[in-house]
């Protein structure tokens, strides 16, 4: 039958369009996460650098200056935690935190994996397990060296018995420190779209899924003002 003009009912007279395509970019970080990050990061590479300088002696010859080093290294070693701090006023700064806190089953599969250099998938959320082993240890080493670096600091706080080992357990654990967080640098060097993360707070979404299957991230058009609402909570 050969249709006529007008005999098209209501509904033919239209194609409904076809579905949006996803958008590239998701949302990975707000603002105000990327900005704790950042400045404990500044503070933390301070402490390392200046720690270099004092304890290996052909860097503390070429500085020279070692009164100075020595107050650069205390002040920002005492400022370390103050980035996290003022992140606390931010509910996706609280969020992150409790997502970093939460190890769950396919974390120790992770792991495993990792461990072994299996080729298995890897399955992780939005911070995979060794994100979160890194930044559980990180935390606690800032700690531990903030509490021995006072009672380096302050002398008149402790027994001299007490103030050998927290020089001790202080030199030792920046070493460690150290070490960790050169492989934090290398790991990150070699991801150029979790720099981008960290520095825009957008990464593609095929990155997402591929390294973080687990987690449901949003696109980068939607999240712009809840970005807003979550940092200045």
């Amino acid at each position: 039958m050969t249709p006529t003009p007008g005999s098209a009912g209501p509904t033919d007279a239209t194609t409904p369009p076809p579905p949006p395509e996803l958008p590239g970019a998701v949302r990975r970080f707000t603002p105000g996460v990327r900005w704790v990050h950042r400045v404990t990061a500044w503070l933390m590479g301070a402490c390392v650098i200046t720690a270099a300088i004092l304890y290996v002696p052909q860097f503390a010859e070429a500085v020279g200056r070692r009164e100075l080093v020595v107050r650069v290294h205390e002040i920002c070693g005492v400022l370390l935690p103050a980035p996290a701090l003022v992140g606390l006023a931010s509910r996706a700064f609280r969020a992150e935190l409790g997502r970093l806190n939460r190890f769950h089953p396919y974390d120790r599969t992770w792991l495993r994996s990792a461990l072994r250099r299996l080729h298995a998938p890897r399955p992780a959320g939005k911070f995979n397990a060794g994100q979160k082993v890194y930044a559980g240890w990180i935390a606690g080493a800032a700690l531990v060296m903030l509490g021995t670096g006072v009672l380096m600091w302050f002398t008149h706080l402790a027994p001299i018995e007490v103030r050998t080992g927290s020089t001790f357990v202080h030199d030792w654990l920046s070493l460690a420190i150290g070490i960790v967080v050169a492989g934090h640098v290398w790991m990150a060097l070699g991801d150029p779209e979790a720099r981008r993360g960290m520095r825009t707070g957008s990464v593609e979404r095929t990155w997402a899924t591929r390294e973080h299957p687990l987690w449901e991230p949003e696109s980068e058009s939607d999240g712009a003002a809840e970005r807003a609402r979550l940092d200045h909570e």
